[in-house]
């Protein structure tokens, strides 16, 4: 699967290559209004950039095959890094089109454990039928297996738990040789400079920039990200969301193009005054 189930991604960019025009136009005026003040313009380094279709697609693509599901199930379902490293099969549950993420991979002294997801929140995500077309092209190839690690702390109870995505060794994957080995050389490969901002993260701000294009609200957003405040989903995204100016012009236009089919818009044939 060369380009995979994002492909179905792709629809949301011409409308989030729109508002980003508006954006721009906007930052354009900010940055006149700043220059006449005398202040220094430029954007907030702190509001997350996300990443486009095309770049997903393109570090997917040169990602090792192996790994290029974790790619779907951040991207797609909105998995942090070492959520994606601990999903089991018997958390996926196809019939019924939902993820259960209920533990990471983390790392403990340079050392992995199992342990719950980041603040102990465990939570159910919509699992599309795309990124489920992926996962089961994975396990055709690359069959879930156990791996072992403790629980929670480097002597807790070992467990055992049949990884979707393992190393090709066979053992859950730790974060700093993945990232050195395999998820670099693909930000490389497809054209983007490793860094901050560009780790698998970015793929969690790309599903909801998605979500949030697609009319999502912050709530369900953030129950989806495993965040503990919506507050904090709102703080972080809230200049993704499509504006107001966008929903008025789309409302009416609705409006208008279903009108256009019977008497036209909402101005009377008899009054060309109109209201």
């Amino acid at each position: 699967m060369a380009t995979g189930p994002i492909h179905m991604w792709a629809r949301v960019g011409v409308g989030r290559a729109e508002r980003a025009e508006g954006r721009s136009a906007g930052a354009a005026r900010a940055g006149k209004r700043a220059r006449r003040s005398g202040a220094e313009p430029g954007l907030d380094p702190r509001k997350v950039v996300p990443w486009s279709f095309e770049q997903v697609r393109a570090v997917r693509t040169t990602l090792d095959d192996r790994y290029r599901v974790l790619v779907d199930l951040a991207a797609g379902c909105g998995l942090r890094q070492g959520e994606a490293f601990g999903l089991g099969i018997d958390d996926v549950d196809f019939e019924n089109g939902t993820l259960h993420v209920v533990r990471q991979v983390k790392l403990l002294r340079g050392r992995p454990v199992f342990a719950l997801p980041k603040g102990g929140k465990v939570r159910d995500v919509p699992l599309p039928d795309s990124v489920a077309a992926s996962l089961t092209a994975h396990l055709n190839r690359y069959p879930a297996a156990d791996a072992e690690l403790p629980w929670r702390t480097l002597d807790g109870p070992v467990v055992s738990v049949p990884l979707v995505c393992r190393s090709a060794a066979g053992a859950a994957i730790e974060r700093h040789p993945f990232n050195a080995q395999f998820w670099r050389p693909a930000l490389v490969a497809g054209g983007m400079v490793p860094g901050p901002g560009n780790g698998m993260h970015a793929l969690r701000h790309f599903y909801a920039s998605v979500l949030l294009d697609a009319g999502e609200s912050i709530k369900a957003l953030s129950e989806y990200l495993g965040h503990a405040d919506p507050a904090f989903t709102l703080r972080t995204y809230t200049h993704l969301m499509p504006s107001s100016d966008s929903r008025t012009r789309s409302a009416v236009d609705a409006l208008f193009t279903e009108a256009s089919h019977s008497d036209g818009p909402i101005t009377a044939p008899d009054d060309p005054e109109g209201l």
